[in-house]
């Protein structure tokens, strides 16, 4: 049976992840170092393991909030107003993710409307074009250069606005290239 039909067209076409596939190959080495997936060269510090353990010994073991516990949200915005001088309200302006990448997911799918232009400087994480994708977008790359440091340009950048233009997905530093925005650009 073909259940491809009964898959949503929007994720039909996009491919598999390559780093994915590499990921998969690297595993079965034996003697290989990956250096395809963001993960870490050290085991995770003792300290946040033993918070990690007592807090299931205390029973912290129940669905939260979504948008996270009270306390860190509390957390986060005491941190931010401290080191940043920034106010940000915790029961309605900060919202915990497991990591970026599902944060940019949802923001996409919570902004997008079918057919919105997402501009994307490339090279890019190779994430971010399915994301826009599956969140009814388009994807309009931008393309960096080595002579400008792989950094978004403000001439590139006014040139590939559009009227359909609606979100730029400004990924710095990059992955891959490394490249980081300077407070002049």
């Amino acid at each position: 049976m073909d259940y491809s039909k009964y898959v949503n067209s929007r994720l039909r076409d996009i491919p598999p992840s390559g780093i994915r596939k590499f990921f998969d190959v690297v595993n079965e080495m034996p003697d290989a170092i990956s250096l395809g997936v963001g993960e870490p060269d050290f085991i995770t510090p003792w300290e946040i393991r033993d918070a990690g353990i007592k807090s299931l010994q205390r029973g912290y073991t129940q669905y939260t909030s979504n948008r996270g516990l009270p306390a860190l949200l509390e957390n986060i915005s005491a941190y931010m107003k401290g080191r940043f001088n920034l106010a940000y309200r915790p029961d309605s302006e900060i919202f915990v993710t497991v990591g970026a990448s599902e944060a940019i997911d949802l923001a996409l799918r919570a902004l997008l409307n079918e057919g919105d232009e997402v501009l994307l400087p490339v090279p890019s994480f190779v994430a971010y074009g399915p994301l826009v994708k599956m969140a009814g977008g388009r994807v309009a790359e931008i393309p960096g250069r080595k002579e400008d440091g792989f950094r978004l340009t403000a001439a590139d950048l006014e040139k590939a606005v559009t009227k359909y233009s609606k979100i730029l997905l400004l990924p710095f530093p990059n992955n891959p290239t490394g490249a980081i925005m300077e407070k002049s650009d």
